[in-house]
């Protein structure tokens, strides 16, 4: 059977594998500096010194966070800020937040028909 669609690149894995490993542990509030200390030391693994996958996670969640209530944001900052103590590559974070602005925004708008049929 031919694939229509080629199947999800190792890069997407991974960033999703990372996000899953910070959201799980953000969202349970504050952590101790040793449950802190372990979730770094997971993501530094698992990321493989991929620091620009890490800041693509800190800036779409914050960037996507921004027009939700505030638990939202505190959940995100928390992500953030897990991301950011794993070596995120910093510089590139705002391009980041703009993306995830972006997504939030295109989320929002109806799906496009392709116009009106007679």
């Amino acid at each position: 059977m031919a694939r229509d669609r080629p199947g999800p690149d190792a890069d997407r894995l991974l960033v999703a594998r990372l996000s899953g490993i910070a959201q799980r542990h953000a969202r349970w509030g504050n952590l101790t500096e040793d449950e802190a200390a372990a979730v770094v030391a997971e993501l530094r693994e698992v990321a493989h010194g991929r620091a620009d996958l890490l800041a693509e996670i800190a800036g779409i969640t914050l960037g996507s966070s921004e027009s939700k209530g505030p638990e939202y944001r505190a959940q995100a900052e928390a992500i953030a800020e897990l991301c950011r103590a794993a070596g995120a590559d910093e510089p590139l974070s705002p391009a980041w937040i703009e993306e995830g602005r972006r997504r939030t925004e295109a989320a929002r708008r109806p799906p496009f028909s392709g116009g009106v049929r007679p």
